[in-house]
């Protein structure tokens, strides 16, 4: 058994392949073979020491594969389920790993578990997003940045879906008819154009009920001069650097604006808020209103690889690791 460990952090250097011996799994626990690993932008939250972690560590949040072996009171999990989870503990980066059931998910026998690997973050992040933090209606017209990432290509679908329309963003021209392929009626590339301004164009002026902003520190400002009275930006990641603090009597006060940092946590706590999660992002694969593409598979030995790809931007989609 494999698994990657960082013993500081720093760039992808400090990414290490190490040898592992594993335990068998106790109460309420269970031993998965890893069939794909989930790679996600936090991942190098985690690495940097952007969001700390207790050191040494493995890193990974998401995965899926097969139980091997079960302990005791594993909660009606066997072994020979297919299985995915997309939360903490974090060590997803592995050939195999022992997993407390209260966070694990039972994939169904129609989706491929290299798809659920490369989505579950993602794709529940696309729920709490568009269904609890704000509540997108259809007719509705919101902005998403970075729409042709991982985490775009998954939103833009699924609010389309919703009936809203989409505004979004993108780094690069050559991004552009990707974000459009995935659902966005309108996209900006906010490294030419000021997308505060368009917006303002799109809307006849009237400004937007939600943003919904991953990237951050150049965008932050902008995003929420794009909001209506009383409307809601939503900071879930900060891709482009940490954000800066914020002048809550110049720019949130003047619009009585709403402003919320949700993650994944925030609304999967319980087996009922997971199951309800999980069974929705099911749903929209099964129904094809979520088309997923993988873009990029990496071995595990080329974890270093995966990661300078991931900061520079050259992976636009859903992508995996396989051990």
């Amino acid at each position: 058994m494999k698994a990657v460990e960082i013993k500081k952090t720093g760039g992808p250097e400090v990414l290490e392949l190490k040898d592992i011996k594993l335990a068998d799994p106790s109460n309420g626990e269970v031993l998965i073979k890893q069939v794909a690993i989930g790679l996600n932008y936090i991942d190098t939250y985690h690495r940097s020491g952007l969001y700390p972690v207790p050191l040494p560590s493995g890193i990974g949040l998401e995965g899926a594969g097969i139980i091997e072996k079960v302990g005791s009171d594993t909660d009606g999990f066997k072994v020979g389920d297919k299985v995915c989870y997309a939360a903490a503990p974090i060590g997803s980066y592995a050939t195999h790993r022992i997993y407390p059931t209260k966070s694990l998910v039972k994939v169904p026998d129609e989706i491929d578990l290299e798809i659920v690997a490369a989505i579950m973050t993602k794709g529940l992040t696309t729920f709490y997003l568009l269904h609890k933090t704000y509540e997108a209606k259809s007719g509705e017209t919101v902005l998403f940045h970075a729409a042709a990432g991982g985490v775009g290509q998954i939103f833009c679908q699924w609010a389309k879906s919703l009936g809203c329309k989409v505004i979004g963003t993108v780094g690069s021209d050559e991004k552009i008819e990707i974000a459009k392929e995935y659902g966005c009626a309108h996209v900006i590339n906010y490294n030419k154009d000021d997308f505060q301004k368009e917006v303002m164009k799109i809307t006849d002026n009237q400004g937007l009920p939600v943003v919904y902003d991953g990237v951050g520190k150049v965008t932050m400002e902008k995003s929420i001069m794009s909001l209506k009275m009383r409307g809601t930006f939503v900071s879930f990641g900060n891709a482009s650097g940490k954000l800066e603090p914020l002048d809550v009597g110049k720019l949130i006060a003047p619009k009585g604006l709403y402003l919320t940092r949700p993650s994944i946590a925030h609304y999967t706590s319980t087996r009922g808020e997971l199951d309800e999660a999980a069974n929705k992002l099911f749903e929209m694969i099964k129904s094809k209103k979520v088309i997923i593409k993988l873009h990029n598979k990496y071995l595990l030995n080329e974890v270093v690889q995966a990661h300078q790809d991931l900061e520079n931007r050259k992976i636009i989609g859903p992508a995996i690791i396989t051990p």
